[in-house]
Protein backbone atom coordinates (compact mmCIF):
# COMPACT_ATOMS: atom_id res chain seq x y z
CA UNK A 1 0.00 0.00 0.00
CA UNK A 2 0.84 3.42 -0.70
CA UNK A 3 2.36 5.45 1.72
CA UNK A 4 -0.41 8.31 0.73
CA UNK A 5 -2.61 5.62 1.43
CA UNK A 6 -1.92 4.99 4.77
CA UNK A 7 -1.60 8.97 5.74
CA UNK A 8 -5.23 9.69 4.37
CA UNK A 9 -6.35 6.65 6.74
CA UNK A 10 -4.59 7.74 9.75
CA UNK A 11 -5.83 11.12 9.07
CA UNK A 12 -9.12 10.46 8.21
CA UNK A 13 -9.54 8.03 11.58
CA UNK A 14 -8.33 10.94 13.74
CA UNK A 15 -10.83 12.77 12.18
CA UNK A 16 -13.76 10.70 13.18
CA UNK A 17 -12.07 10.28 16.36
CA UNK A 18 -12.39 13.84 17.26
CA UNK A 19 -16.10 14.24 16.18
CA UNK A 20 -17.03 11.47 18.19
CA UNK A 21 -15.44 13.28 21.02
CA UNK A 22 -16.29 16.15 19.92
CA UNK A 23 -20.13 15.33 19.53
CA UNK A 24 -20.19 13.26 22.69
CA UNK A 25 -18.77 16.58 25.18
CA UNK A 26 -21.71 18.69 22.99
CA UNK A 27 -24.06 15.81 24.43
CA UNK A 28 -22.64 16.14 27.71
CA UNK A 29 -22.93 19.84 27.94
CA UNK A 30 -26.59 19.65 26.64
CA UNK A 31 -27.07 17.68 29.55
CA UNK A 32 -25.33 20.16 32.04
CA UNK A 33 -27.56 22.91 30.52
CA UNK A 34 -30.61 20.99 31.28
CA UNK A 35 -29.61 20.03 34.85
CA UNK A 36 -29.09 23.76 34.98
CA UNK A 37 -32.19 25.35 33.85
CA UNK A 38 -34.22 22.38 35.89
CA UNK A 39 -32.23 23.74 38.82
CA UNK A 40 -33.13 27.22 38.09
CA UNK A 41 -36.67 26.20 37.38
CA UNK A 42 -36.40 24.77 40.71
CA UNK A 43 -34.63 27.80 42.67
CA UNK A 44 -37.51 29.72 40.60
CA UNK A 45 -40.15 28.07 42.44
CA UNK A 46 -38.59 28.34 45.66
CA UNK A 47 -38.11 32.07 45.51
CA UNK A 48 -41.67 32.60 44.31
CA UNK A 49 -42.86 30.88 47.24
CA UNK A 50 -40.89 33.24 49.89
CA UNK A 51 -41.67 36.21 48.12
CA UNK A 52 -45.23 34.86 47.93
CA UNK A 53 -45.04 33.98 51.72
CA UNK A 54 -43.27 37.70 52.41
CA UNK A 55 -46.13 39.33 50.52
CA UNK A 56 -47.90 37.26 52.85
CA UNK A 57 -46.61 38.39 55.95
CA UNK A 58 -46.50 42.07 55.15
CA UNK A 59 -50.51 41.86 54.00
CA UNK A 60 -50.73 40.58 57.67
CA UNK A 61 -48.55 43.02 59.04
CA UNK A 62 -50.05 46.05 57.10
CA UNK A 63 -53.52 44.39 58.02
CA UNK A 64 -53.10 44.42 61.82
CA UNK A 65 -51.48 48.28 61.69
CA UNK A 66 -54.34 49.26 60.26
CA UNK A 67 -56.89 47.30 62.26
CA UNK A 68 -54.65 49.09 65.45
CA UNK A 69 -55.06 51.97 63.80
CA UNK A 70 -58.98 51.69 63.55
CA UNK A 71 -59.11 50.77 67.23
CA UNK A 72 -57.09 53.83 68.59
CA UNK A 73 -59.49 55.73 66.58
CA UNK A 74 -62.14 54.50 68.01
CA UNK A 75 -60.73 54.46 71.15
CA UNK A 76 -60.09 57.89 70.76
CA UNK A 77 -63.57 58.59 68.96
CA UNK A 78 -64.77 57.24 72.25
CA UNK A 79 -63.01 58.97 74.52
CA UNK A 80 -64.10 62.12 72.38
CA UNK A 81 -67.69 61.09 72.87
CA UNK A 82 -67.54 60.66 76.57
CA UNK A 83 -66.10 64.31 76.61
CA UNK A 84 -68.73 65.52 75.09
CA UNK A 85 -71.40 63.64 77.22
CA UNK A 86 -69.41 65.05 80.15
CA UNK A 87 -69.49 68.64 78.99
CA UNK A 88 -72.77 68.17 77.75
CA UNK A 89 -74.08 66.84 81.63
CA UNK A 90 -71.66 69.84 83.36
CA UNK A 91 -73.04 72.72 80.95
CA UNK A 92 -76.49 71.06 82.46
CA UNK A 93 -75.80 71.06 85.47
CA UNK A 94 -74.57 74.69 84.84
CA UNK A 95 -77.78 75.59 83.28
CA UNK A 96 -79.54 74.24 86.24
CA UNK A 97 -77.19 76.24 88.94
CA UNK A 98 -77.60 79.44 86.87
CA UNK A 99 -81.54 78.68 87.08
CA UNK A 100 -81.46 78.44 90.56
CA UNK A 101 -79.28 81.70 91.08
CA UNK A 102 -81.34 83.74 88.90
CA UNK A 103 -84.36 82.59 91.15
CA UNK A 104 -82.47 83.55 94.20
CA UNK A 105 -81.21 86.57 93.49
CA UNK A 106 -84.72 87.59 92.68
CA UNK A 107 -86.01 86.65 95.65
CA UNK A 108 -82.67 88.36 97.60
CA UNK A 109 -83.86 92.02 95.63
CA UNK A 110 -87.12 91.81 96.90
CA UNK A 111 -85.89 91.42 100.12
CA UNK A 112 -83.29 94.38 99.87
CA UNK A 113 -86.41 96.48 97.75
CA UNK A 114 -87.92 95.44 101.39
CA UNK A 115 -85.58 96.35 103.66
CA UNK A 116 -84.01 99.53 101.48
CA UNK A 117 -87.92 101.03 102.07
CA UNK A 118 -87.46 99.88 105.95
CA UNK A 119 -84.40 101.73 106.15
CA UNK A 120 -85.88 104.71 104.45
CA UNK A 121 -88.98 104.60 106.99
CA UNK A 122 -85.76 104.54 109.66
CA UNK A 123 -83.65 106.87 108.64
CA UNK A 124 -87.08 109.42 108.33
CA UNK A 125 -88.02 108.32 111.76
CA UNK A 126 -84.62 109.82 112.92
CA UNK A 127 -83.77 112.45 111.51
CA UNK A 128 -87.28 113.66 112.96
CA UNK A 129 -85.82 112.24 116.76
CA UNK A 130 -82.64 114.32 115.56
CA UNK A 131 -84.26 117.80 115.03
CA UNK A 132 -86.17 117.41 118.26
CA UNK A 133 -82.97 116.27 120.12
CA UNK A 134 -81.48 119.42 118.67
CA UNK A 135 -84.22 121.37 119.59
CA UNK A 136 -83.83 120.03 123.99
CA UNK A 137 -80.09 120.20 123.23
CA UNK A 138 -80.73 124.23 121.94
CA UNK A 139 -83.35 124.34 125.39
CA UNK A 140 -81.18 123.35 127.62
CA UNK A 141 -78.05 125.23 126.72
CA UNK A 142 -79.89 128.46 126.77
CA UNK A 143 -81.22 127.46 130.13
CA UNK A 144 -77.46 126.52 131.49
CA UNK A 145 -76.63 129.89 130.44
CA UNK A 146 -79.26 131.76 132.13
CA UNK A 147 -77.98 129.75 135.13
CA UNK A 148 -74.83 130.43 134.68
CA UNK A 149 -74.55 134.07 133.38
CA UNK A 150 -72.02 132.71 130.58
CA UNK A 151 -72.76 131.67 126.92
CA UNK A 152 -71.23 127.92 125.88
CA UNK A 153 -68.30 129.57 123.90
CA UNK A 154 -66.97 131.38 127.77
CA UNK A 155 -67.81 127.96 129.09
CA UNK A 156 -65.91 125.97 127.50
CA UNK A 157 -62.93 128.38 126.97
CA UNK A 158 -62.89 128.54 130.76
CA UNK A 159 -63.18 124.55 131.06
CA UNK A 160 -60.01 124.44 128.36
CA UNK A 161 -57.82 126.79 130.02
CA UNK A 162 -58.66 124.73 133.57
CA UNK A 163 -57.71 121.67 131.84
CA UNK A 164 -54.79 123.06 130.49
CA UNK A 165 -53.31 124.27 133.37
CA UNK A 166 -54.29 120.79 135.65
CA UNK A 167 -52.54 118.57 132.83
CA UNK A 168 -49.41 121.28 132.75
CA UNK A 169 -49.31 120.77 136.55
CA UNK A 170 -49.24 117.24 136.22
CA UNK A 171 -47.04 116.62 133.61
CA UNK A 172 -44.64 119.10 135.65
CA UNK A 173 -44.58 116.36 138.51
CA UNK A 174 -44.52 113.57 136.26
CA UNK A 175 -41.37 114.74 134.51
CA UNK A 176 -39.54 116.04 137.78
CA UNK A 177 -40.19 112.39 139.47
CA UNK A 178 -39.12 110.83 136.39
CA UNK A 179 -35.84 112.93 136.14
CA UNK A 180 -35.00 112.61 139.53
CA UNK A 181 -35.39 108.61 139.19
CA UNK A 182 -32.89 108.77 136.14
CA UNK A 183 -30.18 110.45 138.34
CA UNK A 184 -30.78 108.16 140.91
CA UNK A 185 -30.74 105.10 138.83
CA UNK A 186 -28.76 106.12 135.81
CA UNK A 187 -24.99 104.59 136.83
CA UNK A 188 -26.89 101.92 138.74
CA UNK A 189 -28.71 100.96 135.30
CA UNK A 190 -25.85 101.59 133.15
CA UNK A 191 -23.82 99.04 135.47
CA UNK A 192 -26.32 96.30 135.61
CA UNK A 193 -27.99 96.50 131.78
CA UNK A 194 -25.29 93.63 130.42
CA UNK A 195 -26.23 91.68 133.50
CA UNK A 196 -29.63 91.78 133.65
CA UNK A 197 -29.91 91.01 129.67
CA UNK A 198 -27.94 87.50 130.69
CA UNK A 199 -29.75 86.76 133.39
CA UNK A 200 -32.79 86.24 131.19
CA UNK A 201 -31.36 82.88 129.75
CA UNK A 202 -33.87 80.31 130.24
CA UNK A 203 -31.69 77.59 131.98
CA UNK A 204 -32.20 73.78 133.64
CA UNK A 205 -31.42 73.08 136.94
CA UNK A 206 -30.29 70.09 137.58
CA UNK A 207 -29.29 68.79 141.67
CA UNK A 208 -27.52 65.57 142.17
CA UNK A 209 -27.83 62.95 145.13
CA UNK A 210 -25.40 61.05 146.93
CA UNK A 211 -27.64 58.27 146.14
CA UNK A 212 -29.83 56.25 143.70
CA UNK A 213 -32.21 54.03 144.09
CA UNK A 214 -32.66 50.86 141.56
CA UNK A 215 -35.67 49.49 141.11
CA UNK A 216 -36.65 45.59 140.63
CA UNK A 217 -39.48 43.62 139.40
CA UNK A 218 -39.46 41.63 142.97
CA UNK A 219 -37.94 41.40 146.33
CA UNK A 220 -36.83 37.61 145.12
CA UNK A 221 -34.07 39.47 142.78
CA UNK A 222 -32.87 40.63 146.00
CA UNK A 223 -31.39 37.10 147.40
CA UNK A 224 -30.22 36.60 144.04
CA UNK A 225 -28.08 40.24 144.09
CA UNK A 226 -26.78 39.12 147.36
CA UNK A 227 -25.52 35.21 146.24
CA UNK A 228 -24.66 32.91 148.25
CA UNK A 229 -23.00 34.35 151.75
CA UNK A 230 -23.25 37.50 150.02
CA UNK A 231 -20.54 36.99 147.32
CA UNK A 232 -21.82 38.50 144.57
CA UNK A 233 -22.51 41.89 146.44
CA UNK A 234 -19.31 41.58 147.60
CA UNK A 235 -17.92 41.31 143.86
CA UNK A 236 -20.50 43.86 142.33
CA UNK A 237 -19.31 46.45 145.24
CA UNK A 238 -15.57 45.39 144.64
CA UNK A 239 -15.77 45.94 141.32
CA UNK A 240 -17.53 49.14 140.98
CA UNK A 241 -16.18 50.91 143.86
CA UNK A 242 -20.01 51.94 145.67
CA UNK A 243 -21.66 50.62 148.77
CA UNK A 244 -24.98 48.72 147.86
CA UNK A 245 -27.80 48.75 150.66
CA UNK A 246 -29.87 46.17 150.43
CA UNK A 247 -33.03 46.21 153.24
CA UNK A 248 -36.25 45.78 153.54
CA UNK A 249 -37.17 49.05 151.55
CA UNK A 250 -40.00 46.75 148.50
CA UNK A 251 -38.35 46.46 145.45
CA UNK A 252 -35.74 48.93 145.16
CA UNK A 253 -32.44 48.91 146.40
CA UNK A 254 -29.91 51.86 146.98
CA UNK A 255 -26.27 52.65 145.50
CA UNK A 256 -24.90 54.40 147.74
CA UNK A 257 -21.45 57.03 146.68
CA UNK A 258 -20.62 60.47 146.24
CA UNK A 259 -19.07 59.86 142.56
CA UNK A 260 -22.13 59.83 140.25
CA UNK A 261 -20.34 58.30 137.98
CA UNK A 262 -19.43 55.41 139.60
CA UNK A 263 -23.19 55.33 140.39
CA UNK A 264 -23.94 55.31 136.95
CA UNK A 265 -22.05 52.53 136.33
CA UNK A 266 -23.24 50.23 138.70
CA UNK A 267 -26.80 50.93 138.00
CA UNK A 268 -26.07 50.01 134.21
CA UNK A 269 -23.87 47.20 135.24
CA UNK A 270 -26.71 45.83 137.64
CA UNK A 271 -29.58 46.11 135.19
CA UNK A 272 -27.48 44.63 132.56
CA UNK A 273 -27.13 41.75 135.41
CA UNK A 274 -30.85 41.71 136.26
CA UNK A 275 -31.64 41.48 132.51
CA UNK A 276 -29.83 38.64 131.46
CA UNK A 277 -30.55 36.65 134.91
CA UNK A 278 -27.22 35.20 135.17
CA UNK A 279 -25.28 36.69 138.33
CA UNK A 280 -22.15 35.56 139.96
CA UNK A 281 -18.13 37.00 140.36
CA UNK A 282 -16.85 36.09 136.84
CA UNK A 283 -19.70 37.64 135.24
CA UNK A 284 -19.96 40.59 137.56
CA UNK A 285 -16.76 41.61 136.72
CA UNK A 286 -16.93 41.13 132.79
CA UNK A 287 -20.51 43.05 132.55
CA UNK A 288 -18.86 45.75 135.00
CA UNK A 289 -16.12 45.85 133.25
CA UNK A 290 -17.56 46.43 129.29
CA UNK A 291 -20.21 48.90 131.30
CA UNK A 292 -17.05 51.08 131.97
CA UNK A 293 -15.78 50.87 128.36
CA UNK A 294 -19.72 51.66 127.63
CA UNK A 295 -19.46 55.03 130.27
CA UNK A 296 -15.95 56.49 128.96
CA UNK A 297 -17.59 56.27 125.31
CA UNK A 298 -20.56 57.93 126.13
CA UNK A 299 -18.70 60.79 127.95
CA UNK A 300 -16.75 61.25 125.12
CA UNK A 301 -19.71 61.72 123.04
CA UNK A 302 -21.28 63.98 125.03
CA UNK A 303 -18.10 65.76 125.15
CA UNK A 304 -17.73 66.31 121.44
CA UNK A 305 -22.03 67.22 121.68
CA UNK A 306 -21.43 69.61 123.90
CA UNK A 307 -18.78 71.20 121.80
CA UNK A 308 -20.75 70.62 118.72
CA UNK A 309 -23.39 72.40 120.10
CA UNK A 310 -21.78 75.65 121.54
CA UNK A 311 -20.33 75.92 118.32
CA UNK A 312 -16.52 75.37 119.66
CA UNK A 313 -14.45 73.68 117.36
CA UNK A 314 -10.80 72.50 117.31
CA UNK A 315 -10.63 71.12 121.18
CA UNK A 316 -8.20 67.99 122.14
CA UNK A 317 -10.30 64.33 122.77
CA UNK A 318 -9.19 64.72 126.38
CA UNK A 319 -10.38 68.06 127.48
CA UNK A 320 -13.71 66.85 125.27
CA UNK A 321 -13.79 63.61 127.41
CA UNK A 322 -13.51 66.18 130.06
CA UNK A 323 -16.33 68.11 129.57
CA UNK A 324 -18.53 64.81 129.47
CA UNK A 325 -17.07 63.89 132.26
CA UNK A 326 -18.72 67.05 133.97
CA UNK A 327 -22.43 65.58 133.81
CA UNK A 328 -21.55 63.08 136.19
CA UNK A 329 -20.09 65.63 138.98
CA UNK A 330 -21.88 68.41 140.93
CA UNK A 331 -21.20 71.15 142.72
CA UNK A 332 -23.06 72.19 146.12
CA UNK A 333 -26.05 70.77 143.91
CA UNK A 334 -25.11 72.53 140.73
CA UNK A 335 -24.67 69.92 137.98
CA UNK A 336 -21.41 70.61 136.45
CA UNK A 337 -21.62 70.43 132.85
CA UNK A 338 -25.01 72.28 133.15
CA UNK A 339 -23.52 74.95 134.97
CA UNK A 340 -20.56 75.13 132.52
CA UNK A 341 -22.59 75.28 129.31
CA UNK A 342 -24.58 78.15 131.62
CA UNK A 343 -21.88 79.92 132.14
CA UNK A 344 -19.84 79.42 128.17
CA UNK A 345 -23.43 80.79 126.95
CA UNK A 346 -23.17 84.19 129.44
CA UNK A 347 -19.95 84.17 128.36
CA UNK A 348 -20.42 84.57 124.61
CA UNK A 349 -23.12 86.67 125.19
CA UNK A 350 -21.19 89.51 127.71
CA UNK A 351 -18.05 89.32 125.24
CA UNK A 352 -20.14 90.07 122.36
CA UNK A 353 -21.73 93.07 124.58
CA UNK A 354 -18.25 94.68 125.35
CA UNK A 355 -16.54 94.17 121.75
CA UNK A 356 -14.34 90.82 122.27
CA UNK A 357 -14.34 87.61 120.28
CA UNK A 358 -17.62 85.54 121.97
CA UNK A 359 -15.83 82.45 120.57
CA UNK A 360 -12.89 82.55 122.67
CA UNK A 361 -15.01 83.59 125.63
CA UNK A 362 -17.73 80.69 125.16
CA UNK A 363 -14.38 78.64 125.49
CA UNK A 364 -13.06 79.61 128.47
CA UNK A 365 -16.61 79.41 129.73
CA UNK A 366 -16.90 76.08 128.85
CA UNK A 367 -13.15 74.99 130.01
CA UNK A 368 -13.41 76.84 133.71
CA UNK A 369 -13.91 73.99 136.01
CA UNK A 370 -12.11 71.29 134.22
CA UNK A 371 -9.81 70.92 136.83
CA UNK A 372 -12.85 69.57 139.45
CA UNK A 373 -13.09 66.50 136.85
CA UNK A 374 -9.31 65.04 136.96
CA UNK A 375 -8.79 61.28 136.98
CA UNK A 376 -6.26 61.65 139.80
CA UNK A 377 -6.07 63.43 143.27
CA UNK A 378 -5.01 66.63 142.79
CA UNK A 379 -3.40 68.94 145.84
CA UNK A 380 -3.92 72.47 143.97
CA UNK A 381 -7.00 74.04 143.52
CA UNK A 382 -8.93 73.66 140.68
CA UNK A 383 -8.62 76.25 138.91
CA UNK A 384 -4.74 76.40 138.77
CA UNK A 385 -5.14 72.47 137.78
CA UNK A 386 -7.55 73.34 135.29
CA UNK A 387 -5.50 76.42 133.84
CA UNK A 388 -2.44 73.26 133.12
CA UNK A 389 -4.42 70.86 131.61
CA UNK A 390 -5.85 73.44 129.39
CA UNK A 391 -2.01 74.61 128.97
CA UNK A 392 -0.89 71.11 128.54
CA UNK A 393 -3.58 71.07 125.67
CA UNK A 394 -2.37 74.11 123.66
CA UNK A 395 -5.69 76.30 124.26
CA UNK A 396 -4.84 80.00 123.47
CA UNK A 397 -3.43 82.04 126.56
CA UNK A 398 -6.68 84.00 126.57
CA UNK A 399 -8.74 80.45 128.13
CA UNK A 400 -5.80 79.52 130.12
CA UNK A 401 -5.56 83.12 132.18
CA UNK A 402 -9.17 82.91 132.08
CA UNK A 403 -9.77 79.24 134.14
CA UNK A 404 -6.54 80.37 136.12
CA UNK A 405 -7.86 83.81 137.37
CA UNK A 406 -11.45 83.15 137.88
CA UNK A 407 -10.98 82.84 141.21
CA UNK A 408 -8.29 85.21 141.58
CA UNK A 409 -5.51 81.86 142.25
CA UNK A 410 -3.48 84.08 139.32
CA UNK A 411 -3.57 87.74 137.92
CA UNK A 412 -5.91 88.47 135.37
CA UNK A 413 -4.17 89.08 132.18
CA UNK A 414 -6.91 89.75 129.66
CA UNK A 415 -10.44 90.84 129.44
CA UNK A 416 -12.10 87.84 129.00
CA UNK A 417 -10.72 86.48 132.46
CA UNK A 418 -12.88 88.91 134.14
CA UNK A 419 -16.09 87.97 132.32
CA UNK A 420 -15.34 84.22 132.95
CA UNK A 421 -15.26 85.43 136.96
CA UNK A 422 -18.56 87.06 136.63
CA UNK A 423 -20.71 84.82 134.69
CA UNK A 424 -19.31 81.92 136.42
CA UNK A 425 -21.39 83.75 139.66
CA UNK A 426 -24.20 84.72 137.64
CA UNK A 427 -24.60 81.18 136.97
CA UNK A 428 -23.74 79.80 139.96
CA UNK A 429 -25.83 82.56 142.08
CA UNK A 430 -29.04 82.55 139.96
CA UNK A 431 -31.98 81.28 142.24
CA UNK A 432 -32.46 77.78 142.16
CA UNK A 433 -29.05 76.98 140.80
CA UNK A 434 -27.46 75.81 143.96
CA UNK A 435 -28.71 73.70 146.84
CA UNK A 436 -29.46 75.40 150.30
CA UNK A 437 -30.52 73.64 153.45
CA UNK A 438 -33.89 75.15 153.97
CA UNK A 439 -32.99 75.95 157.97
CA UNK A 440 -30.20 78.15 156.89
CA UNK A 441 -31.96 79.64 153.39
CA UNK A 442 -34.72 81.21 156.12
CA UNK A 443 -32.81 81.91 159.01
CA UNK A 444 -30.49 84.10 155.47
CA UNK A 445 -33.99 85.77 154.38
CA UNK A 446 -35.19 86.69 158.52
CA UNK A 447 -31.79 88.45 158.70
CA UNK A 448 -32.09 90.44 155.80
CA UNK A 449 -35.43 91.53 156.81
CA UNK A 450 -34.79 92.34 160.20
CA UNK A 451 -31.54 94.08 158.80
CA UNK A 452 -33.96 96.17 156.41
CA UNK A 453 -36.54 96.81 159.34
CA UNK A 454 -33.92 98.13 161.69
CA UNK A 455 -33.59 100.85 159.44
CA UNK A 456 -35.44 104.60 160.94
CA UNK A 457 -38.51 104.93 158.93
CA UNK A 458 -39.14 101.64 157.62
CA UNK A 459 -42.26 100.12 158.00
CA UNK A 460 -42.13 96.75 156.69
CA UNK A 461 -39.89 94.69 154.13
CA UNK A 462 -40.23 92.00 151.84
CA UNK A 463 -37.45 89.28 150.70
CA UNK A 464 -38.64 88.37 147.70
CA UNK A 465 -37.05 86.32 144.20
CA UNK A 466 -35.74 83.97 146.78
CA UNK A 467 -33.33 86.10 148.82
CA UNK A 468 -32.39 88.11 145.23
CA UNK A 469 -34.57 91.15 146.10
CA UNK A 470 -35.44 93.44 148.94
CA UNK A 471 -38.71 95.50 149.06
CA UNK A 472 -38.64 98.29 151.99
CA UNK A 473 -41.68 100.72 152.74
CA UNK A 474 -41.75 103.69 154.67
CA UNK A 475 -44.11 105.63 155.80
CA UNK A 476 -44.54 108.43 154.50
CA UNK A 477 -45.21 110.59 157.33
CA UNK A 478 -41.80 109.76 158.68
CA UNK A 479 -39.63 110.05 155.72
CA UNK A 480 -39.37 112.39 152.60
CA UNK A 481 -38.84 111.52 148.96
CA UNK A 482 -35.17 112.78 149.48
CA UNK A 483 -34.37 110.20 152.34
CA UNK A 484 -35.62 107.27 150.62
CA UNK A 485 -32.39 107.29 148.29
CA UNK A 486 -30.23 107.31 151.72
CA UNK A 487 -32.31 104.78 153.38
CA UNK A 488 -31.87 102.29 149.95
CA UNK A 489 -27.86 103.27 149.78
CA UNK A 490 -27.64 102.58 154.19
CA UNK A 491 -29.15 99.02 153.47
CA UNK A 492 -27.24 98.24 150.45
CA UNK A 493 -24.12 98.75 152.19
CA UNK A 494 -24.79 97.47 155.64
CA UNK A 495 -25.64 94.07 153.41
CA UNK A 496 -22.03 94.08 152.27
CA UNK A 497 -20.78 94.42 155.39
CA UNK A 498 -23.01 92.44 157.69
CA UNK A 499 -24.09 89.50 155.46
CA UNK A 500 -22.62 86.57 153.37
CA UNK A 501 -24.82 86.05 149.98
CA UNK A 502 -24.59 85.11 146.71
CA UNK A 503 -24.78 87.26 143.73
CA UNK A 504 -26.16 90.48 144.34
CA UNK A 505 -29.56 91.78 145.93
CA UNK A 506 -31.57 94.57 144.99
CA UNK A 507 -32.74 97.02 147.34
CA UNK A 508 -36.36 99.08 146.50
CA UNK A 509 -37.85 101.48 148.65
CA UNK A 510 -41.05 102.29 148.42
CA UNK A 511 -42.99 105.27 149.79
CA UNK A 512 -46.49 106.05 148.79
CA UNK A 513 -49.48 108.37 150.00
CA UNK A 514 -52.50 106.98 150.73
CA UNK A 515 -56.22 108.29 151.22
CA UNK A 516 -58.86 105.77 152.61
CA UNK A 517 -62.06 106.68 153.25
CA UNK A 518 -65.81 104.04 153.59
CA UNK A 519 -69.33 104.96 152.73
CA UNK A 520 -71.80 103.76 155.19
Amino acid sequence: MEPIYVIIVVVTGLALGFLAGYFLKIKSLQKKAEQILRDAEAEGEIIKKDKNLQAKDKFIELKEKHEKFVTEKNKQITAKENSLNQREVALKQRKDEMSKRIKDFELEKKAVDTLKAQTDALAETLEKRQIELEKLHKQEVETLERISGMSADEAKEQMRKSLIAEAKTEAMAEANEIIEEAKINANKQAKNVIVKTIQRIGTEVAIENAVTVFHIENDEIKGRIIGREGRNIRALEAATGIEIIVDDTPESIVLSSFDPMRREIARLALHQLVTDGRIHPARIEEVVEKTKNQVEEEVLELGKKTTIDLGIHGMSTELMRLVGKMKYRSSYGQNLLQHSRETAKLCAVMAAEVGLNPAVAKRAGLLHDIGKVSDEDIDVPHAIYGMKLAEKFKEKPEVVNAIGSHHDEVEMTSLYAPIVQVCDAISGARPGARREVAESYIKRIKALEELARSEQGVVKTYAIQAGRELRVIVGSDRVSDQDIERISINIAKRIEEEMTYPGQIKITVIRENRAVSYAK
